[in-house]
């Protein structure tokens, strides 16, 4: 398994090296596999992989980008613009989805049922704790003071770049504008706690 997750990562680390210009791409290609590879092998992989809600190896694998990444001297800015470009075709499939969710009449209620379904989950499975989520008719609001996606990251001394996952649910929310507002107040990559709002939009607004 794990070289299959090797291979299919390395595959898209290479040709966003290749699209963003980089030198010495196989090179750099492999020393990202092996990094990953190690990385899978490892007690603390083994440790973190217990969440049904998450997909562990994807965030090792981009967890893996970014420590090679820095080593080879981007700015943070820069590895979160990389990894737009190493998973751009995920992003469009995503976003194409979004977009069809938002010509829906009822776009807030499936985001309402979204948010209640994956709280019961990430309840169950420990992934996240919430301080307080509350779930009205018209108004999702919740605070998050521990996230197992932001720990992966600080384990490996990047908490800051788990903005890549955290700014998911922004991208989404900037896709559904009939029905639906966001409103992120903080999260947890580099502030105390992930406080967002989602209301249902009413008419005219």
């Amino acid at each position: 398994m794990s070289s299959k997750l090797v291979r299919k990562y390395g595959k898209l680390y290479r040709k966003a090296l290749e699209k963003q210009g980089f030198s010495d791409v196989e090179i750099k290609t492999g020393q990202y596999e092996r990094r990953f590879r190690e990385m899978l092998e490892s007690a603390a992989f083994k440790q973190h992989n217990v969440y049904p809600t998450m997909n562990v190896p994807l965030i090792y694998a981009v967890i893996a980008m970014c420590l090679e990444l820095r080593d080879l001297g981007l700015s943070d800015s820069g590895i979160m613009a990389f990894t737009d470009v190493a998973f751009a075709t995920r992003r469009k499939c995503f976003d194409w989805l979004i977009r069809i969710i938002d010509l829906l009449p009822n776009s807030f209620e499936i985001a309402r049922k979204w948010n209640i379904s994956d709280h019961a989950k990430r309840v169950q499975d420990h992934s996240i704790t919430y301080d307080s989520f509350e779930a009205t008719e018209d108004v999702v609001e919740y605070r998050i003071t521990r996230c197992m996606y932001v720990e992966m990251f600080e384990y490996y001394g990047i908490r800051k770049l788990c903005r890549i996952f955290c700014n998911t649910d922004t991208r989404s929310y900037a896709g559904l504008t009939r029905h639906v507002h966001f409103i992120r107040h903080s999260d947890l990559s580099d502030g105390p706690c992930c406080r967002d709002e989602v209301h249902r939009k009413s008419a005219g607004k």
